[in-house]
């Protein structure tokens, strides 16, 4: 079901804009820690590009920049945490979270794994590759998709949703290949670092349904970021 988890047949109504801009808002704080310039720091500008793309309003995204480049007195400092487990039918999960509260954190997960199984560090990461993904559309019906993996230096490529095409890269390439994309006629979408599942499960609609029940119930939690499953479809 590609690399990342995402909730199905959801409208996008202002409580659900406010948690994903919620989301995203500390995954711009960590990475400006690194520099509050997007030109000078390739993994503040691939989220700030997200965010542009998702509407987020430009005082929340520049507040949430200088927050997390220390250029406001606020106190908040997050912390980036993984989970590993199973859904139920053996689907195997990986839960990454931001939180300004670890002992808050690891018991919320540990209850909404209660329908599922919560893991040991390594329990279900060896079954997914961590590596850059970057989907993109054609310019044109002449772009070649193959051409561009080749030489923009992506490991590989296949279709992705709504005529894109998603490209796969190494962890520390990301950055270099979406800004060769254009060269070679396409334009990026999205781009992030993640868990790409090995193996995926298939399930008939009634287990299917279970899982996403149980993944939806930990998409809901403030301090889930994102979420990997080995689910097929």
């Amino acid at each position: 079901m590609g690399a990342q988890w995402k909730a199905r047949h959801k409208e996008i109504a202002a409580n659900e804009k406010g948690r994903i801009f919620g989301k995203l808002s500390k995954e711009i704080m960590v990475a400006a820690r690194a520099g509050a310039d997007p030109d000078m720091n390739p993994r503040l500008r691939l989220v700030v590009e997200q965010a542009k793309k998702a509407s987020m309003p430009r005082e929340t995204l520049e507040r949430a920049i200088k927050k997390g480049a220390g250029l406001l007195d606020e106190g908040m400092t997050l912390e980036r945490l993984t989970y590993e487990g199973f859904a139920p039918h053996r689907v195997p999960v990986i839960v990454e979270c931001l939180t300004d509260n670890v002992n808050r954190t690891y018991p919320n997960i540990r209850v909404l794994f209660r329908k599922g199984q919560l893991g040991a560090s390594g329990s279900v990461s060896w079954d997914f590759d961590y590596l850059g993904m970057i989907e993109a559309s054609p310019d044109s019906a002449g772009s070649d998709a193959e051409i561009a993996a080749i030489e923009a230096g992506a490991q590989d490529f296949e279709p992705g949703d709504n005529d894109t095409t998603l490209f796969l890269t190494d962890a520390s390439d990301l950055d270099a290949v979406c800004r060769a994309l254009p060269a070679y006629g396409f334009t990026v979408r999205s781009a992030q670092l993640g868990y790409r599942p090995k193996n995926s499960i298939v399930l008939n609609d009634s287990e299917r349904a279970e899982v996403e029940a149980f993944l939806e119930a930990l998409d809901a939690d403030d301090d889930v970021q994102t979420i990997y499953a080995g689910l097929a479809g």
